[in-house]
Formats: C-alpha cells, structure tokens, sequence
C-alpha cells in the first residue's frame, strides 16, 4: 500500500493558454497513454482556452465553477458533476469561488453518452 499526497500545494502552476490561478497535480499513468490528476482552479482563476489533446473527463469533486465550449456557452459545474470534452474540442473552465477537479486524459476514454 502507498500513501497519495495530491494537495494543491504539491501541484504545479497551469501556466500555458494564458491561464490564471490554476494548478494541476498528476497522480499516475497507465500503460497506455493515460493522465490521472487534479486540477485546483482558485477563486477567480481560468485555465485557458485550448483544445482538448486526447479525450478529457473533468469531474468536480470539490466548489463550483464554470466551462465553456466552442459554442461560447457558459455551464455552470458543481461537485458531483462532471464534463467530458471529445479530443480536438475547445474548451475553457474557470472559477469565481474555486474548485478542485479530477481529470482523467486518454485516447482510450470513450464517451459515454455515445
């Protein structure tokens, strides 16, 4: 058994896509080209626009915020919910209150509303 520290103050700056206040903090990979980890999107903070490299889940585990599609549709998120973005699909997330987020990044994730 290990112990997983995954606290914003072990993550690092989102500084790409002229992020502001964000972090993100990985916690494993797979065989496979897999990414697992948090994202910390402080009050006020924004992870830029930029599309999605591979299929992207964004589970909100924690606060509200807010995503926006190509679309310019601001969706508001809540813990509990989540969003799935198709790779190639931009994206923008934010957050007036903060929130924690997890995020699982593979071409393996399938969208399950398919």
């Amino acid at each position: 058994m290990k112990i997983l520290k995954f606290g914003k103050e072990l993550a690092q700056e989102i500084s790409n896509f002229n992020s502001i206040s964000s972090f993100y903090s990985k916690l494993m990979k797979t065989e496979s080209p897999t990414n697992i980890g948090f994202i910390f999107i402080e009050k006020g903070g924004i992870v830029g626009y930029h599309k999605a490299p591979v299929p992207q889940l964004f589970l909100v585990i924690a606060g509200e915020g807010w995503v926006e599609g190509e679309d310019k549709q601001r969706k508001i998120v809540t813990s509990g919910e989540g969003v799935f973005w198709n790779k190639g699909e931009g994206h923008v997330s934010g957050s007036e209150t903060g929130l924690t987020a997890l995020v699982l990044q593979s071409e393996e994730l399938i969208n399950p509303l398919k």
